[in-house]
């Protein structure tokens, strides 16, 4: 399995964002095919930035990302 370099994290958050938009837009537009595509992708994404942030030590309290794609602190 190849790995991302730690420098990508941000980039790796701003397509996790945009995958969300994309569902929503799908879901709009009744596109239900598309919808399962992409939420494939955005849980693929998501163990990607939770795998890159256990290899760079990130405490697991800070490994959320908003639905905005940045991230944020502790889990409250």
């Amino acid at each position: 399995m190849l790995r991302i370099s730690p420098r990508q994290r941000p980039r790796l958050t701003e397509i996790i964002h945009n995958l969300h938009e994309r569902i929503t837009e799908a879901r709009m537009n009744g596109w239900l095919g598309e919808v399962q595509g992409l939420q494939v992708s955005l849980e693929a994404a998501k163990r990607k930035l939770a795998s890159l942030d256990r290899s760079i030590g990130v405490p697991r309290g800070f490994r959320t990302v908003h639905p905005l794609g940045w991230t944020s602190g502790k889990v409250k």
